[in-house]
């Protein structure tokens, strides 16, 4: 049954930085470095560069696992500790926060490829992603999952595994994704994508990042969010900047040294290449989804919520932030959240 719901209530930096072997902190998070097998292909048939993938345990050792997963730029940093900082997530995960690391336990990795390691663009699927998850579940010894959690990019990931793996976790919570890409996201992206491959073509790598990043954030919130924030005051003279576009040009240049071109390319086209059978997935699914999402509108959600065969709820709201209201409206996800993990057994 669908439950519409309203609430009153930008993707992250968050660069990997792998470490030579598992390293402890207070408070139970690790790292946990996973070897690619010598045979391990992408569906593309090409080999990833990278030797090893990464993931990270948050909480409670021993606790019910919990798989959580973001953004392109999101990875195994999803919860602020002593080393990291600010995780890309730590308004939903946290000591008794909606996912309670004081009772579960959480396992986020990085997303392939690593931009350590790749020079060239990759084919990468969210399938792909799904099976490097495998990996590492498998090498914990996990059989069970008590939810996969995704949200955009990581919800795509979070239904290409149940697909892959039905029996695997308990539940999946999807977060602003759908079951493919809505072909206007295409459409931007692939601009982002021609601007950056301009950008290296002509020697200019890093500037390409910091424009296909400005492009990127107009499509990530919304029209009227702007209006709220920015005035319209033209500047002194043709050519200078008007207020937005100093925002847009501040958060371009932070983005530079984030990534790679080639990492950028290879996960901007794995979005783009996204597609899975609704009807194909069995495992328990909750959906959220915002009105104002033009990345993933809200009527693809509408439709994968009607295609799935076990669909527990779907809850919609509006927003001010559009696609990165997964990461803004802490109150309204955390609710509904919190009610999908009351009945796991600590």
């Amino acid at each position: 049954m669908t439950l519409a719901e309203t609430s009153l209530l930008e993707e992250p930096d968050c660069r990997p930085q792998p470490t030579a072997k598992p390293a402890r902190e207070r408070g139970g998070a690790r790292d946990v470095i996973v070897p690619l097998p010598a045979d391990f292909r992408l569906a593309s048939g090409e080999r990833l560069k990278q030797p090893h993938v990464i993931g990270r345990l948050h909480g409670r050792a021993g606790a019910p696992v919990v798989v959580v997963a973001g953004g392109i730029s999101a990875g195994r940093f999803v919860h602020r500790t002593e080393t990291n900082g600010l995780g890309w997530w730590s308004g939903a995960v946290s000591v008794r926060g909606p996912i309670d690391l004081s009772r579960l336990q959480v396992l986020a990795v990085d997303f392939a490829p690593g931009q350590e390691f790749q020079d060239a663009p990759v084919t990468i699927t969210t399938h792909d992603q799904a099976r490097l998850l495998a990996l590492v579940l498998n090498h914990l010894r996990i059989e069970r999952v008590a939810a996969f959690v995704g949200c955009s990019y990581g919800g795509m990931v979070a239904l290409a595994f149940a697909e892959l793996y039905p029996d695997w976790a308990e539940q999946l919570i999807v977060v602003s994704a759908a079951h493919r890409a809505h072909p206007q996201a295409t459409a931007w992206r692939g601009i982002q994508r021609r601007i950056l491959q301009f950008a290296v073509d002509a020697g200019r790598p890093e500037e390409g990042v910091a424009l296909a990043r400005e492009l990127a954030m107009t499509t990530y919130r919304t029209a009227e969010e702007f209006n709220d924030r920015f005035d319209t005051t033209a500047p002194a003279a043709v050519g200078g900047a008007y207020p937005v576009c100093d925002y847009l040009t501040a958060r371009g240049q932070a983005y530079r040294t984030h990534t790679t071109p080639a990492r950028w390319l290879s996960m901007s086209d794995s979005l783009d290449r996204h597609s899975v059978t609704p009807e194909a997935i069995t495992t328990p699914v909750t959906l959220i989804g915002f009105t104002s999402d033009r990345l993933v509108p809200i009527d693809d959600i509408r439709e994968l919520a009607a295609r799935l065969p076990t669909l527990w709820r779907f809850v919609e709201a509006p927003s001010l932030y559009g696609h990165d209201a997964f990461l803004k409206e802490d109150a309204f996800v955390g609710e509904v959240l919190r009610a999908a993990f009351k009945d796991i057994q600590a």
